[in-house]
């Protein structure tokens, strides 16, 4: 008879396990030797080790031999000297297992055949993502027995036209692939895994071993390994241990389980089908051996199938022990965000280390979680590896190496540019730090403003061009910066630029020549320094498998390799190669099978999360795999589920969650959902929320390096020496609208930098064409000339200069200005027969009389025109939104009354003292539809306004003389500046929703 045996979820498996192999065998410690265990992964032997260790006490044991059945090779079959020779002899006559990379390779060299062949070409980073996706389905149908040969009979009928053609499309891997696969003399690996566990399954039914065999950890999810533990069952010293199963559920519950995909218990309730027993046959593996507790109860209740919840109805707190048992070292914390989350996990495992010998772990498949609490742990120094991996596009030599790849394809575009010049591993054969100096110079004088032209050549242009001072003074430093980017990067960046096909291996070697010279120090080759570490070896293993690889791709466009690259690049993992800590870990799901620890954290319970939404598959729907035998979706969500019943019956265990990520709602895992609804019918609900003080903790360790009292709107009170007595018109708006912006600008002499590949200021802008109009209207004092327009397009290309190299000005800027000259020459020839003069551009400047002694007020007029009927009309131009006429009457825009009020004082160069303005107009000059349009002040008496505004600024220069005014931020938050540079330095975002705001004075 089958000897099948369990180890209850809430007990440590591998401790039991050993526990129970030692009192079966390990009264003589060589016949603990002859046991031979077969484990599900590699890193489940090591668990199991360790166990031996620690059940053993410390003691000196020749260990059983222990084998992994997941990731098996010829090493791990090698199990027997007596059958080696036999097993040896029918492992010879399996083929060899295709490299991953190769197969995907090949299969993306099929597709592009393919689709070129059927008129509907893929792009090469297509094809290598469905060949990923096609190699997958490979080996799940390996995997679960089928064969493609019964392709052809899934009903296309009833099938949507668009996975008809993509069962057509399949004939990849009926035909073509087979034909490949014998070429090379390698068969797929899961093939390869299959035919190798085959091997054994048939060797130990016809010879049985003469030691004992115990399988032991494994769910049977592999139909092959299944077959295995099945005839291990009935080895004459053979035995299979499963993990979890649940004695709990009533009969017809379990009846449920078998055809519910997505119930835990359904992979081991299939596989006790499948050895022929029933459930009540499998017996307990330890003597005494608890197979219920309240905790279990409780999970197997929680996640029975759907069908059988109603029982939830009838059951009572006393149903789960006394005292609310089931809640004994079982709580839940919900977090504000995957901040809050992360660090109240830190807390959590910082405080297991307090107690010597105590273990804690964190088990997510949220690896963004994963690494979020491993970084919050080294606040205080403590080092702990994320045994699930790190993506290698994560790591820094990955991040560098796709970040020369950007740099180089994006013609070295400022952010990309930047991005490679400020990685840690950036150098150019200089000494450390000297890169950082000249891209400081070429950042601050260059990359900053409208993006330029692509390539090298077009910065070095900008350079060599600029009439601007500081950058004569440091442009040497940065043509030496450009010359050596030319020299470590041009090679690559020629061969990426060109038009011609290439093979991706030649591309590769490029790229891979140009990240070694680019991380080279004056001291230390870019080699020793890109390959060192566990993430630079993982990045030369990758290269050196594409090179052998990509010589199946045909010659692609180098942008086709831009994509490409990054591509192939996905699902590549950094693993540890010793984990960092002995007492703390990091484990995905996987990882955590069969582990053990005495603080268990479950942390990413979202939907989508824990469990994944299924990945989509590209080459079968739902209804064909079903047709075709493959398993549902819900198969995964089932070993999910399992994962999750498994951890959560540890000891000790809190589940952790973020109610919001990147600002957005989430959806609690549905494990979390029906323990909620279990619990609120047993009102246990608030205990078992109850997860203790962590986010409080959390918040006083936030606060710990601070000020006790919160931040508070900057009011600085600069000596009244330091403080401005003159502004310009322009900037009186400002000041009444944020004082401290005029403290930042003038005080403290603060000027922002202009943001990268950014589309023109407004200010920039408004200059370019304040310029253009100003020479137009200068050089035609009377009628237009029927050349007018192209006149206007001409000074409009003078005034915007080397500034129409850049695109992003040419492509978007240069039309709008077009537009907007063809309406100002035709608003201009409307006007001139009511204009006597003009005046463009034209600076005057009043002196007032304040308490302190004076305050100057200076003004660049856009354009004053004298009228025919004497008086004047002053015009702003703006390019962006004008103030509204309301926002001039209060006072709150005053510049053009202030104009106003300089021109009726004389302030004007040129134009007679006690000059009458009869007109205050914004022409609004947007180049959109309309192109342009003229908003005149009709509500306002400029002469009123005038005085009114000049009243207001003599108050204003009043207050600030007094030492006791502070330059407060946003005083009046309703009339706040609509862009303002220097928010982020007077802290609006932390005291802004929280402060009322104060008046002014």
């Amino acid at each position: 008879m089958a000897k099948v045996y369990s180890i209850p979820a809430d007990q440590p498996f591998s401790d039991r396990l050993a526990a129970g192999v030692m009192a079966r065998h390990g009264a003589d410690p060589t016949a603990l030797s002859d046991v031979l265990i077969l484990l599900p992964t590699r890193r489940a032997c090591r668990a199991l080790r360790d166990a031996f260790l620690r059940v053993s006490g410390g003691a000196g044991l020749l260990l059983p031999s222990m084998r992994p059945i997941g990731d098996v090779d010829e090493e791990a079959l090698q199990v027997d000297a007596g059958l080696d020779d036999r097993l040896a002899e029918a492992l010879a006559e399996v083929p060899p297992a295709i490299d991953d990379l190769r197969r995907q390779m090949l299969l993306a060299r099929l597709i592009l055949k393919r689709g070129e062949a059927e008129g509907e070409p893929v792009t090469p980073e297509q094809a290598v993502l469905l060949a990923a996706a096609l190699a997958d389905l490979i080996d799940q149908v390996h995997t679960e027995g089928l064969d493609f040969a019964d392709l052809p009979a899934l009903v296309k009928g009833e099938l949507a036209e668009y996975w008809q053609h993509t069962l057509d499309f399949m004939t990849i891997v009926t035909a073509a692939w087979p034909a490949v696969l014998a070429e090379e003399g390698r068969i797929d690996p899961a093939d390869r895994r299959n035919r190798m566990i085959d091997a054994l399954t048939d060797l130990w039914q016809r010879e049985p071993p003469a030691y004992p065999v115990i399988a032991a950890g494994s769910t049977g999810s592999i139909p092959a390994s299944a077959e295995l533990m099945r005839v291990v069952a009935g080895l004459p010293e053979g035995a299979v241990v499963l993990p979890g199963l649940d004695r709990v559920m009533t009969d017809d519950a379990w009846q449920m389980a078998i055809a519910d995909e997505a119930h835990p218990q359904f992979g081991l309730a299939r596989l006790i089908v499948r050895f022929g027993l029933t459930r009540e046959s499998v017996r307990p593996w330890m003597d005494g051996q608890a197979e219920s507790s309240p905790r279990l109860r409780l999970l197997s209740d929680t996640l029975l199938p759907a069908a059988a919840t109603g029982a939830w109805r009838q059951r009572a707190p006393g149903d789960y022990g006394e005292d609310m048992a089931a809640l004994d070292g079982f709580r839940r914390l919900d977090c504000p965000g995957p901040e809050a989350e992360s660090g109240a996990i830190a807390l959590m495992l910082r405080q297991a280390l307090e107690q010597p010998t105590r273990t804690a772990a964190l088990i997510t498949p949220d690896r963004a979680l994963a690494r979020r609490v491993a970084a919050a742990l080294r606040r205080w120094d403590i080092e702990v590896d994320d045994s699930a991996g790190t993506p290698l596009t994560a790591m820094p030599v990955g991040v560098y190496f796709l970040a020369v790849l950007a740099a180089v394809q994006d013609g070295f575009s400022p952010v990309a540019l930047l991005g490679l010049l400020k990685h840690p591993l950036s150098h150019g054969g200089l000494a450390k730090g000297a890169v950082r100096a000249m891209t400081r110079l070429l950042e601050r004088h260059i990359l900053r403003g409208p993006k330029p032209a692509p390539g090298l050549d077009a910065l070095r242009l900008l350079a060599m061009e600029s009439p601007d001072r500081d950058v004569i003074a440091d442009r040497e430093s940065i043509l030496a910066l450009l010359d050596r980017l030319e020299q470590v990067l041009g090679a690559f960046s020629a061969a990426i630029s060109a038009p011609d096909y290439r093979m991706a291996g030649d591309l590769l070697t490029l790229h891979a020549g140009a990240a070694e010279a680019l991380a080279a120090t004056d001291v230390e080759t870019g080699a020793a320094r890109l390959w060192r570490g566990d993430d630079g070896e993982s990045l030369a293993g990758f290269i050196s498998e594409l090179q052998e690889a990509a010589r199946d791709l045909p010659p692609i466009a180098p942008d086709a390799y831009a994509a490409l690259i990054p591509a192939l690049m996905q699902g590549r993992t950094v693993r540890p190669a010793f984990g960092a800590h002995p007492r703390l870990s990091i484990w995905g799901p996987l990882e955590a099978r069969l582990q053990h620890a005495d603080l268990v954290v479950l942390g990413g319970l979202n939907e989508g999360v824990w469990p994944p939404e299924p990945a989509p598959d590209p080459w079968m729907s739902r209804p064909m795999r079903k047709q075709f035998g493959l398993p549902a979706p819900e198969r995964r969500v089932g070993l999910s589920a399992h994962d999750f019943a498994q951890a959560a019956a540890a000891s000790r265990v809190i589940l952790t969650r973020a109610e919001k990520t990147d600002g957005q709602p989430t959806v609690p895992s549905r494990w979390l959902t029906r323990l909620d609804a279990l619990l609120a019918h047993l009102k246990w609900e608030d205990v078992f929320r109850d997860a203790g003080p962590w986010l409080g903790w959390r918040s006083r360790l936030i606060e710990s390096g601070l000020p006790a009292r919160p931040v508070e709107r900057p009011a600085p009170r600069p000596p009244v020496e330091a403080r401005p007595t003159g502004l310009s018109a322009t900037r009186i708006d400002v000041w009444i609208r944020d004082p401290y912006v005029i403290f930042a600008q003038y005080i403290l002499a603060l000027e922002p930098l202009d943001p990268l590949e950014a589309d023109p200021g407004a200010a920039e802008r408004g200059t370019y064409i304040h310029n253009a109009l100003d020479a137009f209207v200068a050089a035609h004092a009377g009628s237009l000339p029927e050349t007018a327009y192209e006149d206007l397009l001409a000074r409009g290309r003078e005034a915007f200069g080397p500034a129409l190299t850049r695109p992003g000005i040419r492509s978007f800027w240069w039309p709008r200005f077009e537009r907007i000259a063809r309406w100002f020459v035709a608003e201009e020839t409307k006007r001139r027969a009511g204009i006597d003069t003009s005046f463009t551009e034209i600076k005057g400047t009043i002196r007032l009389e304040t308490e302190t002694g004076g305050f100057t007020i200076r003004a660049t007029a856009d354009r004053i025109d004298r009228l025919a009927s004497g008086g004047f009309a002053i015009v702003d131009y703006k390019t962006g939104q004008p103030p509204s006429e309301q926002a001039v009457i209060d006072g709150k825009s005053p510049q053009l009354p202030l104009e106003a009020a300089i021109l009726g004082r004389g302030g004007f160069p040129g134009i007679n003292n006690g000059s009458n303005t009869e007109i205050l107009e914004y022409w609004r000059l947007s180049g959109g539809d309309p192109p342009g349009e003229i908003k005149a002040l009709k509500k306002v008496d400029p002469s009123v306004t005038a005085e009114e505004a000049v009243t207001g600024v003599i108050r204003l220069a009043n207050a600030f003389a007094d030492p006791a005014t502070p330059y407060l931020a946003m005083p009046r938050p309703s009339f706040a500046l609509r862009f303002n540079d220097y928010a982020h330095l007077a802290r609006v975002a932390e005291w802004a929703l929280a402060d009322g705001g104060q008046e002014c004075p």
